[in-house]
């Protein structure tokens, strides 16, 4: 069986997902590469052919698939075509992200021959804390690509549709997680969340005197909360917190000094790997 193009649907705003999702394509070597965007708006209506690959990567927020990459990906349908579901978290845990994905796709008539999970950069990461820093790396990409290969190869040896056998998601194969680190976290959350301690809803300008209003905050929201001119507010309502913002600005303006972001450090240092399932 071969397909002839593939459908690259991601959502990414600090372009982890972006990352992995490009390796994984061109590990499968697919020359006509149809780039579905959705992170600042959402697709019209697709139907993908049965004859075309579909390359789902979307980031994990709280333990599910962003919310906001859900709803843009509303439009998009398939015609039983081959789809890879991957989800891309920021080390801590994707939870039912991947199952979420699944459900998704399957009533659309994507037909998920493959899934994975890879480790971005976290949205709250910074110097003073970071968390995943620096990933997806070089090592990450790598195996992103030879997962593409391994698609490609899945596909190939099919001799058609019916023998291009669906995968369960439910049997990828989890991070090992180790217990104290975990258990610590959890026993921090619940202290902070007692304590009444006031957590902030958006990134802020921190220094006034920094902001030089360039309008880059502004290009890369995905939500739309920050308005062209207004760059130092931030629309509680629409904001993600995704930090797209603070990670584009160029002068260090924006920050998003959360609490979780310290705990998550401390309590997630032991880095994960990514997993696959074909």
């Amino acid at each position: 069986m071969t397909v002839n193009e593939a459908h690259l649907i991601y959502f990414s705003p600090t372009h982890t997902s972006k990352q992995v999702a490009e390796a994984i394509v061109h590990g499968t070597g697919i020359k006509n590469i149809l780039p579905v965007n959705v992170t600042l708006q959402t697709t019209g209506e697709a139907v993908i052919p049965a004859s075309a690959l579909a390359i789902i990567v979307v980031p994990v927020y709280g333990g599910r698939v962003a919310p906001l990459a859900m709803e843009r990906l509303q439009n998009i349908r398939g015609l039983d075509t081959p789809t890879v579901l991957v989800v891309v978290y920021g080390n801590r845990a994707y939870e039912k992200a991947l199952m979420e994905l699944d459900a998704f796709a399957l009533p659309r008539g994507l037909k998920v021959i493959a899934g994975a999970t890879f480790i971005g950069e976290h949205s709250y990461s910074t110097d003073e804390h970071p968390i995943a820093a620096g990933r997806p790396n070089d090592s990450d990409l790598a195996l992103a690509t030879e997962f593409g290969k391994k698609i490609i190869e899945k596909i190939k040896t099919a001799t058609g549709p019916d023998t291009l056998y669906p995968i369960d998601v439910r049997a990828i194969k989890r991070p090992r997680q180790p217990f104290f680190p975990l258990f610590r976290f959890l026993r921090k959350v619940i202290k902070l969340r007692k304590s009444g301690t006031p957590l902030p809803r958006t990134p802020w300008v921190k220094d006034e005197s920094l902001c030089t209003h360039c309008g880059l905050c502004v290009v890369h929201c995905p939500a739309g909360a920050i308005t062209k001119g207004d760059e130092l507010n931030v629309d509680e309502t629409k904001c993600i917190k995704c930090c797209a913002c603070v990670k584009v600005c160029p002068r260090n303006a924006k920050v998003y000094d959360t609490p979780f972001a310290a705990l998550l450090s401390d309590c997630f240092k032991k880095q994960k790997q990514p997993q696959t399932i074909l």
